[in-house]
Order: C-alpha cells, then sequence, then structure tokens
C-alpha cells in the first residue's frame, strides 16, 4: 500500500504503534497501530464502547497512552494537554462543536484567538477572514453576524473544520461529525471532509457508520471493545465487507436464528424474522468476509 508521509520527514503525520490505555485495572484500549497521513482519511468505526473516545482523548492530548509508542512526524511524542497538541498541529472538533449559539459565526471563528489591531479587536477584519476562509471551503454565508445556532447543524460542523484549517491544523480529527445529521446534511459534511483532504490535511474521521466512512475514506480502522479487529486500506476492502465486520456477521446470524426460533410460535415475530433475515443478507454477512490480510 502507498503511504502519503510528511514531506519534510518522510514519515507519517500521526502514528500510534501498539498503544494503549489502562484505567487502573480497567483496560479501555489495547493494541491499536494506525498512521495519519497528508492528503488522507483514516476512518476509525465502531459501536458505543470501541475504545473510539479513549482513541481520540490520546491523540487529542487529554490523555497519555499507558502502552505502545505515539510519533507526531517521526517525534515520538507524549502530550501533556490538547494545548501541546494543537501547538503540533493536531486539533479535534468534538460533537458540541465548542460554538456560542448566540455568537455571530465570526466571533466563533476566532473565539479564543481574536486578532487585535493595538489595544482593540480588529473587527472588520475578523469578518473578512471568516467569511474569505469559509468561501475557501464552499461555504458561502451570506452574514457572518448571524448567530451561528441559526445555522444548520451540517453548516456549523463545518464552521468549525474552516476553523481548525485556518489556525494551522495539519491533522484534523472529527468525533461523529455526521451523528445528528439528516441524509443532506451529512452529505455536505463529507463534501467539506474531502475538501479538507484536498488542502493537503490528514483526516482522522471517527463514525459508527461505514456508508459514511467508504466514500471518503483511504484506511479504515475497526474497533470492538477496544481492540482493533481490522485495519485495511480501501482497495483491500469493500464497502460490504466493511459493512459485515461492523455489523458482526456471526452476533447477527445467531440473533436470525433466535428470532427464527421464536417466530415459529408468533406471527408477528416470524414477519420481523424474515425482515431482519432480508436486512442479514443486504449487509453480506456470512457472504463478506475479512481480507486475509490486514495493513500493518
Amino acid at each position: 500500500m502507498t503511504t502519503t508521509a510528511d514531506t519534510k520527514t518522510g514519515a507519517p503525520l500521526v502514528r500510534l504503534s501498539d498503544a494503549g490505555k489502562n484505567y487502573g485495572s480497567i483496560i479501555a484500549l489495547q493494541g491499536v497501530t494506525l498512521e495519519v497521513s497528508g492528503s488522507e482519511v483514516t476512518c476509525v468505526l465502531g459501536d458505543n464502547g470501541a475504545g473510539k473516545s479513549t482513541l481520540i482523548k490520546i491523540i487529542a492530548g487529554l490523555h497519555q497512552h499507558t502502552h505502545g509508542t505515539y510519533e507526531v512526524e517521526g517525534e515520538t511524542v507524549r502530550f501533556n494537554s490538547p494545548r501541546e497538541a494543537l501547538d503540533h498541529g493536531i486539533a479535534t472538533v468534538y460533537q458540541d462543536l465548542a460554538v456560542v449559539p448566540l455568537m455571530p459565526v465570526w466571533r466563533n471563528f476566532f473565539l479564543g484567538n481574536e486578532v487585535r489591531k493595538g489595544p482593540v479587536m480588529d473587527l472588520g477584519g475578523m469578518r473578512q477572514t471568516t467569511k474569505q476562509e469559509l468561501l475557501d471551503m464552499g461555504i458561502d454565508l451570506r452574514d457572518v453576524d448571524q448567530p451561528i445556532g441559526t445555522l444548520s447543524g451540517g453548516e456549523r460542523q463545518c464552521v468549525a473544520i474552516a476553523r481548525a484549517v485556518h489556525f494551522g491544523a495539519k491533522v484534523l480529527i472529527l468525533d461523529e461529525p455526521t451523528a445528528a445529521l439528516g441524509v443532506k446534511q451529512a452529505g455536505v459534511v463529507l463534501r467539506y471532509i474531502i475538501q479538507a483532504r484536498e488542502r493537503g490535511l490528514g483526516v482522522i474521521f471517527i463514525t459508527h457508520n461505514p456508508h459514511h466512512a467508504y466514500p471518503v475514506g483511504d484506511r479504515f480502522l475497526l474497533l470492538n471493545r477496544g481492540r482493533s479487529i481490522g485495519y485495511y486500506a480501501k482497495n483491500e476492502i469493500s464497502l460490504a465487507e466493511l459493512t459485515g465486520l461492523m455489523a458482526g456477521g456471526a452476533e447477527l446470524e445467531q440473533l436470525t436464528h433466535e428470532l427464527e426460533r421464536f417466530g415459529d410460535e408468533d406471527s408477528e415475530l416470524r414477519h420481523v424474522a424474515a425482515e431482519f433475515e432480508h436486512e442479514v443478507a443486504e449487509l453480506g454477512v456470512g457472504q463478506a468476509q475479512a481480507p486475509d490480510q490486514p495493513s500493518p
């Protein structure tokens, strides 16, 4: 598999090798290997409790790993705070977006990073910069003075992405950006993920939805209960295989059999079992097996 490395060091922007995190006797993450290079989207997939949040916290500097190594552009690091990670070009956009709904878009864009002209803030300059940065990402807002809370969920996500790009992010971590969005708004966010990739950023896209991940992803890390169950390049796995691994083929087949057994005693459950079996077949479970050799 061809790896797009950072041009200055020849190393990926971010690399985790056999990384893990313990909270006392609790193993939250174990044996995870991940690479993030410029102009690539790495998708991290898993259900609730899979370890996605713990992985984000390690990369973003909120928590330190207890096992393995963490490298940024070839340099071994152990961040003590998110500010240290941000100083290394690693920005995180969380689900809550860290925005103030009643403040204007431009004010949220520069929140905590206000530009000054002498003793006063450069209001005009910040408005113009916000407008231009959003235009560069393909977002044409009529008025950057409107409260950010009046924007749609997808538009707010895109403002947060543009903000991170403007302030020098090399690696952009997106925490479930499409989770609470409808189909159209999710598509808007996916388009801006592609734009961030085209601008040379390394993107880590955290999601539980393989249908959102596959169209934009270059690599796929699948987590289950804190462990990696696969790490693949796009040419090594199909959408059906990815969906089957995410869904858990064996568990779905067992549930199908249970529904069929109970369905013999209940006509409504028999109907539910038939529908469920059809959905499992569409996922490709049973036919879609994991590729023989995951990426190193």
